[in-house]
């Protein structure tokens, strides 16, 4: 069973959005501010026996943001792996600590960093969950769940 969502909700105190994003304004004239990004999107699938594994774009919405939106579409059913982009680079470094904290609480079995994680992001979730836990995504790698 998978899920693609929609609006994702904005419910962790700490995940704020991109403070300098900006979007074209509706009549192609101008830019304007888009902090929070709200066309961000993400997929999650029901693995029989292992759980749910969520596949990211970004994770502009914030990670835990995502994860929690996805852990609400199948109540009951423990989150297995987190896939993708978790948009903790550049400024949003500074969530690195609490992203951290929110994860260990979901205990994902797999967290596959993408993209725009961040090499920060990477050693501190490494550092946190151990190699077994954290395998950045890369050209090549496969997964078998």
């Amino acid at each position: 069973m998978g899920y693609l969502s929609g609006e994702i909700p904005r419910v962790t105190p700490f995940e704020v959005g991109l403070p300098n994003q900006h979007r074209r304004s509706l009549d192609g004239q101008s830019w304007e501010p888009d902090p929070l990004t709200m066309d961000e999107r993400f997929l999650a699938v029901h693995v029989s026996g292992k759980g749910v594994v969520v596949f990211t774009g970004c994770s502009h919405a914030g990670v835990i943001n995502v994860l929690l939106a996805a852990q609400a579409q199948f109540p009951g059913v423990p989150l297995y792996a987190v896939m993708g982009g978790l948009h903790l680079s550049g400024a949003n470094e500074r969530v690195i600590p609490e992203t951290v904290q929110a994860l260990q609480k979901l205990k994902p079995a797999v967290i596959a960093p993408g993209h725009c994680t961040g090499w920060r992001a990477v050693s501190a979730l490494a550092d946190a969950f151990g190699t077994s836990i954290v395998a950045p995504l890369a050209v090549g790698n496969r997964y078998m769940f």
